[in-house]
């Protein structure tokens, strides 16, 4: 970054010139500041809202940032097929398959049959 030039007009303002490339630097700095405040604040909500549940295995929290739903990482935590947990709790495969993939959402029924099955809390299924 270059020197500033500190110019003083007949009103007593002083103005700050500066290199556009320092001006750009700046704005783009300004920009990623903003950025980082928001992803803190989002972070910060989040957080809050873990303190009233436990948190979840790391296994399953590293396979939902894979990709993978919660219920889906849950069941692959717990080393069960869809088929094994679609007998236990009384339903189809391919309605468990639907649920993982979230094209279908769970009753309250069928979340506290998923807890259960699962041996989880029930705020860990979302429903």
């Amino acid at each position: 970054m270059n020197a500033p030039q500190i110019i003083k007009t007949s009103t007593g303002e002083e103005l700050v010139v500066i290199p556009k490339a320092d001006y750009e630097a700046l704005l783009h700095a300004a920009e990623e500041a903003l950025e980082d405040a928001a992803d803190v604040a989002i972070y910060d909500e989040r957080k809050a809202e873990f303190k009233t549940e436990k948190p979840l295995p790391a296994d399953v929290t590293m396979d939902v940032l894979r990709g993978s739903s919660r219920l889906k990482a849950l069941r692959n935590w717990r080393k069960l097929t869809q088929a094994e947990l679609a007998s236990a709790i009384d339903v189809s495969q391919g309605f468990l398959s639907d649920l993982e993939s979230n094209r279908r959402k769970p009753s309250a029924q069928t979340s506290a049959m998923l807890a259960k099955a699962l041996d989880v809390p029930s705020e860990w299924i979302e429903s």
